[in-house]
């Protein structure tokens, strides 16, 4: 007996839990690292926590990227320029349905993924070292010099604008290929499930292993906390 193939409406899991956790918290993390510094003033401190939260969970979602579920794993979607050129010709010249898809991450989407994780830990590292030449300095202010402080907290600022436009193209991006390519990508950053015409039964991931995950979220937290709690005296303390 021949079995039917698998239609539209039936879902498939492909992003574990800790996968979508972690997208959405640092979404929600950046954009209140921007409105706290916007609103200046009595929000700083508050400032400071979702840079704490931003650096604890990028560097987590690097890690991830080694020990995590299947499409979770830099190794299943990272494929250098070439290929994210050649998918992006692809993706331009076709239309609709006919548009290449991956079951994980694309090519062109991959690098994307691997600049905002560099720039969201550098974004954030930098914060730590970080002061306003007026009264407020950053957490770990009390490990450099007043002037290397300085030079960090210029990157810690310019580099916000180039993050802040890598976020709108991703954003971009996803909106293109909701509208344009009826790909819905943002459906299953929030379910996990892609549609099982698109994704093969031997492709698709069993479980999140939030547990493994969990381990790797208290481990970094404990650092960070570790090293502000330690720090030389004149560091700003706050959790």
């Amino acid at each position: 007996m021949n079995s039917s193939p698998p239609s539209s409406a039936d879902k498939r899991l492909v992003w574990d839990l800790p996968v979508r956790l972690m997208h959405w918290t640092l979404a929600l993390a950046v954009l209140g690292s921007w409105l706290t510094q916007e609103l200046d003033g009595d929000y700083f401190n508050w400032h400071v926590r979702c840079g704490y939260v931003v650096l604890v969970v990028a560097t987590v979602r690097v890690i991830w990227g080694f020990v995590g579920t299947r499409h979770a794993r830099f190794g299943s979607f990272v494929r250098g320029p070439a290929a994210a050129w050649r998918y992006a010709r692809a993706w331009l010249t076709s239309s609709g349905d006919e548009s290449p898809r991956y079951v994980g991450h694309n090519p062109l989407g991959a690098l994307a993924i691997v600049a905002m994780l560099a720039m969201l830990i550098t974004q954030a590292v930098t914060g730590l070292f970080a002061n306003d030449q007026i009264f407020s300095v950053g957490p770990l202010f009390g490990y450099v010099s007043p002037s290397t402080s300085d030079e960090l907290t210029g990157i810690h600022k310019q580099l916000f604008d180039w993050l802040a436009a890598v976020i709108g193209l991703h954003i971009g991006a996803s909106l293109l290929y909701l509208f344009w390519k009826r790909d819905n990508l943002i459906a299953p950053m929030l379910s996990g499930r892609k549609s099982a015409a698109v994704v093969p039964a031997d492709e698709a991931i069993s479980g999140s292993r939030v547990l493994s995950w969990l381990i790797a979220v208290a481990l970094a937290a404990g650092s960070l906390y570790w090293l502000v709690q330690t720090a030389p005296e004149g560091s700003l303390s706050i959790f």
